[in-house]
C-alpha cells in the first residue's frame, strides 16, 4: 500500500488535530510522549495530555494522546488525526480507528499489512536506528520510543532545540541520559529527512498562546494548594489514582514549609496501615487544631464512612481529597469517572451531610487546595473534594497558580482572652456547641488553650450545648437542627456555581469536574448549528440558589456526567422536586474522559 493512492493533501491543517501513541506499558513511552507534549507547549502551542493505561505494572497496551488545538479544545477526541503504533497486538485495531484521511506511523519490524488506502501511512526503521546507534541491549527497548519523538519532529515540524529542552527537563539535566537519548531522536529526524516523503496534511507551526500558563496535574495542583493554604498533618494510604497528590507533597512540602530559623519542617506527612488509620489520624489533627487533611479514592471513601460520620457529629474539621476512579469494588482502578457524588453527599449511617468541592481544572485544584482549609475550619466540618483521574493524572494546561488572595481563616477558634471575654458577656455560660452567632457554627477551643474553661468531652455519642452526654428526645432535636443550620450559612461562603455560557436560551445545561472541557465545546458547537444550549457549572455542594433559578429559567435542563445513573440529576430532583420534569439525565460510563461527541449523543433528541 503506498501513499500514492490517496494522493498529496490539498490543504495544511494546522496546530488542530489529535495524535494517540500506541505503547507497551513499562516500555518506557511515558518520557518520549511527554517529550513532545513539552516541546509543543514551549513552542506556543495550545496542547494537552491523556494517558490511557492499564492497572497492571507492564506488558499491557497503553494509549497516549495530545490534542493540538489552537481553540484550547482539550477534551478528548473520540477518534485520532494521527497514530503511532508500536505495539504488535494492537496494530490492526490501530489502523481500523483512524478516520479516512488519518495518519499511521509504525515500526517497521511489525510484519502485519495495512490493508487500507485512505490513510496515510509512515513506517519508521526503529530497530535500524537503534542498531546503528550502538544502544545497550538492556536500554534498547526503553529508548526505542525516543525513535517516533524524532521521526515526528522533521514529519510535522516539531522544533528539535525545545524536544531537547523537554528531554532536559525529564532527566534533570543529567548529561549522559539527556545526550543518549536526544541522540536518537536526532538520528531518527536525520533518518526520516532521507527516508520519508510528506504527503499528509498535518503540520505544527510555532505560536504564542502559552505564555504564562504551565503543564501541570491535577493532582500536583491540589497538593501545592494545600501546602500553601497551611497544611500541617497529612496522613494518607495509597491508592490509584490519588496517590501522586501526598507524592508531590512530600517533594514540594520540605521545600516551601520549614522554619526559616530551626530549618525544621512545620508539617507531618504519615503513611498510614490503611485508610481507617489515615482518616482516624487526619480527624486527630483537626481536633487538635491541625489544618489536617488526607487523599484517597472511591474505596478508601467507603473504609473511611464511620470516621466521617464522627467529624460530622464531634464538629471536627477535615479535608478528604476523592480522585474518582471507576467503581464499584476495585471496578477500573486506572479509569476515570464520576461515579462518588452520591457517596460524598450520604457518606456514612444516619442523618448527615458534606460540603463538597468539585473542581474542573488543574488551576482549581490548586484553588480548591487552599480554599477547602478554610471552609472546613470556618464551618468545623470534613469537606470533601471530588476530582478524578483525568483531572488528577492526566497534564493539562493551565494558568498560572495565584496564591491566596486573603489570610487563612481559622473560622471561630478561641484563645484564652477570646474564651474569657465570652465567658464574661455570658455571665459565664459558655458551652463547646453552643450557637452563640446563630449562624449554627459554635465556638471551638482546642488542646493548647489554658484557660480553665476550655476544656470539653469531644462526643461522638448523643451531647447537648456543653458537651455533656445527652439522651433527651428535644436536645438530640435541638442539636441536630442547629448542625444541620451551618450548611444553609455555607451556602454564602463556597464556591459559587458559574454560568459558563449565556445565550438566552431555553435549553440548559448543568455539568461539572473533568466534564467542563467537553462540555464547552460541545456548547460551541451546537451554537454555531443554531441548537445554542447555556451552561451551568457546578463547583459544590450543597446547592445554592443560583442553581434552582438557572433550572428554573430553562424549560429542560440536561445533567452531563460520568456516571451511569446520573448521580447529580438525582441530587437535583431531591433538592427541586417541583423542577423534575425539567431535568434530563444525560450520563455516560465507559472509563474514558468525556468527549464533545459524548456530550451531543447525550443530549441529542431532546427538543
Amino acid at each position: 500500500m503506498s501513499n500514492d493512492s490517496i494522493g498529496t493533501a490539498q490543504k495544511k491543517i494546522v496546530n488542530d488535530f489529535s495524535i494517540t501513541f500506541s505503547t507497551i506499558n513499562g516500555s518506557g513511552s511515558a518520557t518520549s510522549n511527554m517529550a513532545i507534549l513539552r516541546a509543543l507547549f514551549r513552542m506556543g502551542i495550545p496542547a494537552s495530555g491523556k494517558n490511557i493505561f492499564p492497572s497492571n505494572i507492564q506488558g499491557m497496551p497503553t494509549w497516549f494522546t495530545i490534542r493540538v488545538s489552537e481553540k484550547g479544545y482539550f477534551a478528548r477526541k473520540d477518534v485520532s488525526d494521527i497514530v503511532i503504533s508500536m505495539n504488535p497486538t494492537t496494530l490492526q485495531k490501530d489502523i481500523m480507528s483512524l478516520p479516512s484521511g488519518g495518519v499511521l506511523f509504525y515500526t517497521d519490524d511489525l510484519k502485519l499489512p495495512v490493508e487500507r488506502d485512505d490513510i496515510y501511512v509512515y513506517p519508521m526503521a526503529v530497530k535500524k536506528i537503534i542498531k546503528d546507534s550502538d544502544t545497550p541491549a538492556n536500554l534498547r527497548t526503553y529508548i526505542s520510543n525516543m525513535v517516533y519523538v524524532g521521526v515526528l519532529a522533521q514529519m510535522m515540524g516539531i522544533s528539535l532545540e525545545k524536544v531537547r529542552e523537554a528531554i532536559v527537563f525529564a532527566f534533570n539535566g543529567k548529561e549522559v541520559p539527556v545526550n543518549s537519548n536526544f541522540g536518537i531522536i536526532s538520528k531518527a529526524a536525520e533518518w526520516a529527512k532521507d527516508n520519508l516523503v510528506k504527503k499528509d496534511p498535518y503540520y505544527i507551526e510555532p505560536s504564542n498562546k502559552t505564555d504564562d500558563w504551565v503543564l501541570a496535574e491535577g493532582n500536583v495542583a491540589g497538593g501545592l494548594g494545600a501546602i500553601y493554604g497551611g497544611m500541617q498533618l497529612t496522613a494518607w494510604y495509597p491508592i490509584t489514582p490519588a496517590s501522586s497528590m501526598v507524592e508531590s507533597m512530600i517533594e514540594h512540602a520540605p521545600k516551601l514549609r520549614t522554619d526559616p530559623e530551626t530549618g525544621k519542617n512545620t508539617f507531618a506527612i504519615v503513611q498510614a496501615e490503611d485508610e481507617l488509620s489515615a482518616i482516624g489520624m487526619a480527624i486527630g489533627g483537626g481536633w487538635a487544631g491541625l489544618r489536617s487533611m488526607t487523599s484517597t479514592s472511591g474505596p478508601g471513601m467507603s473504609l473511611m464512612g464511620e470516621y466521617m460520620g464522627l467529624a460530622f457529629f464531634a464538629e471536627v474539621p477535615v479535608v478528604v481529597w476523592n480522585v474518582q476512579r471507576v467503581g464499584p469494588s476495585t471496578g477500573l482502578p486506572t479509569r476515570t469517572a464520576q461515579g462518588d457524588i452520591t457517596q460524598a453527599a450520604f457518606l456514612s449511617h444516619g442523618d448527615r451531610r458534606y460540603i463538597t468541592l468539585i473542581p474542573c481544572s488543574v488551576n482549581e485544584c490548586f484553588e480548591f487546595g487552599w480554599k477547602a482549609f478554610d471552609i472546613a475550619e470556618r464551618f468545623q466540618t470534613p469537606v470533601i473534594v471530588l476530582s478524578d483521574l483525568d483531572l488528577g493524572m492526566n497534564f493539562w494546561m493551565t494558568p498560572k497558580f495565584n496564591y491566596p488572595d486573603k489570610p487563612m481563616d481559622r473560622g471561630k477558634v478561641i484563645w484564652e482572652e477570646d474564651l474569657q471575654r465570652i465567658l464574661d458577656e455570658r455571665a459565664g455560660d459558655w458551652g463547646r456547641y453552643l450557637d452563640i452567632d446563630g449562624d449554627g457554627v459554635p465556638y471551638r477551643t482546642v488542646p493548647g488553650n489554658m484557660n480553665a474553661k476550655s476544656g470539653y468531652f469531644t462526643r461522638g455519642t448523643g451531647h447537648d450545648e456543653y458537651a455533656r452526654y445527652a439522651e433527651d428526645a428535644a436536645v438530640w432535636e435541638r442539636v441536630f437542627n442547629r448542625i444541620m443550620k451551618k450548611f444553609e450559612t455555607a451556602k454564602s461562603y463556597i464556591p459559587a456555581p458559574v454560568l459558563e455560557k449565556d445565550f438566552g436560551s431555553r435549553k440548559g445545561i448543568i455539568a461539572y469536574g473533568s466534564t467542563m472541557p467537553a462540555v464547552l465545546e460541545a456548547a460551541d458547537m451546537l451554537s454555531e448549528a443554531g441548537n445554542a444550549y447555556d451552561v451551568l457549572r457546578l463547583r459544590a455542594l450543597p446547592f445554592t440558589d443560583d442553581v434552582k433559578k438557572f433550572i428554573e429559567d430553562h424549560d429542560q435542563v440536561a445533567i452531563v456526567e460520568m456516571n451511569h445513573d446520573g448521580q447529580m440529576r438525582q441530587l437535583l430532583l431531591m433538592e427541586y422536586p417541583e423542577l423534575a420534569t425539567r431535568l434530563k439525565k444525560a450520563a455516560v460510563l465507559n472509563g474514558l474522559p468525556l468527549s464533545a461527541q459524548n456530550v451531543l449523543d447525550l443530549i441529542g433528541g431532546q427538543e
